[in-house]
């Protein structure tokens, strides 16, 4: 523990997000940025912010090359949030895009503290000093790219001299698509399974030379198929039979894909509804419910505001949730809590046609925002505002 000079003092993913997301021009905060990233001497804090616009603009490559830059000359950044006078969180997050870490700034929404920033890169071994705060939290994301990172963090972390909100790497870790599914299975939850195959097992069941038997125990087709650390759907497909797996691999690259059984999770009209939950110290709070005609339900591509009936019945399941989908499925989120014992991490989930509740996806890095039009979502904003406060009650519960 010590205290270096000011960190950067950084805007933040959140802040540029929402004026992207209310349709915005990031122009004029992108000529603002760039006369102090080019100041002598250079604002270190203002480039960060750069690479963070350059990857909401989709440039994505030149985004990380441009954090790279910043984080060679500084590692801690600090963003002051509301009026600062509060507690003092340090974020233990990860070099890397938009996904690899905790989104925490939108948690703290209408919070009054200071957040800092640390980034750790993969693989390093580097003494970094730690600045005095208050609590901490590991903001580090489950992916192949943080493996080594979250590995290494484990031995810190368990002399870590501040409380400490998801201290637990080898959990974070154990949140993996294909390690998180035989640990979730069972009476409450219907996780399916989730396998690593190579890009040669998947040529030999086109060639069938494997049966998918062998892969997968019991089960057939269809399956669906994604690369490893994809999001957002990218690559992720289903796949009816064998024949199309060759078409499949043609289309993307990568030696590594994860294997799923297809599971058909719509409702008797026929459409699909995915919610995305946030478990907060175990306690479930919905972020959002997404209604699509198609299985691969995102909640940018379900139409949702081109639809007032979907949205209506969001707003009901919203309005209800406690009471109804929570309560039916408490065992099950119980269950996942005790499994994991962190503090905070987000679900991707559904209800199955035996009324389980059916975990696509579990991980503590999922974007978590309160950026919908509230003229069209009216009902998000009271949401979204007891789940900031929850997590932020957390925050102040572990420092006092």
């Amino acid at each position: 523990m010590s205290e270096p000079p000011a960190p950067p003092e950084t805007g933040g993913l959140a802040q540029f997000a929402r004026v992207l997301f209310a349709g915005g021009d990031l122009q004029p905060p992108w000529d603002a940025l760039m006369l102090r990233a080019t100041a002598v001497p250079p604002d270190f804090g203002a480039m960060l912010d750069l690479s963070t616009i350059l990857q909401l603009a989709g440039q994505r490559e030149q985004g990380l090359a441009l954090q790279a830059d910043a984080l060679a000359h500084h590692r801690l950044y600090r963003r002051v949030v509301g009026t600062g006078q509060g507690p003092h969180l340090l974020a233990l997050v990860a070099a890397g895009d938009l996904m690899a870490s905790t989104p925490v700034e939108f948690l703290l929404t209408g919070w009054n503290g200071v957040l800092d920033l640390m980034f750790f890169a993969a693989g390093e071994r580097a003494t970094i000093a730690m600045p005095e705060h208050d609590v901490a939290i590991i903001a580090v994301g489950e992916s192949d790219a943080n493996a080594s990172l979250l590995n290494a963090l484990t031995e810190p972390v368990a002399h870590w001299p501040k409380p400490m909100l998801n201290g637990a790497p080898i959990a974070i870790r154990a949140l993996g698509r294909d390690r998180a599914p035989p640990r979730l299975d069972g009476s409450h939850v219907n996780a399916p399974p989730t396998l690593r195959v190579t890009r040669d097992q998947l040529v030999a069941l086109v060639a069938s030379e494997m049966p998918l038997s062998d892969i997968l125990p019991g089960r057939t087709f269809p399956i669906i198929l994604r690369p490893v650390d994809s999001h957002a759907g990218a690559g992720l497909e289903k796949l009816d039979d064998p024949t199309l797996i060759a078409s499949y691999l043609d289309r993307h690259d990568g030696e590594v894909f994860y294997l799923s059984p297809f599971v058909d999770y719509s409702g008797s009209d026929g459409r699909f509804r995915k919610l995305r939950i946030a478990l907060v110290d175990g306690r479930p709070f919905i972020v959002h419910m997404a209604i699509s005609d198609h299985w691969m339900v995102h909640y940018l591509n379900a139409g949702m505001d081109q639809d007032a009936g979907k949205r209506t019945e969001e707003a009901a399941m919203m309005a209800t949730f406690d009471e109804g989908f929570a309560a039916r499925h408490a065992a099950a989120f119980a269950a996942i809590h005790a499994l994991y014992g962190l503090d905070y991490l987000a679900l991707d989930c559904a209800e199955d046609r035996d009324g389980r509740l059916l975990v696509f996806e579990a991980d503590t890095a999922m974007i978590v925002h309160d950026m919908d039009p509230p003229e069209l979502y009216p009902y998000k904003a009271p949401a979204m505002k007891k789940l900031f406060a929850a997590f932020q009650d957390l925050v102040a519960a572990r420092v006092g």
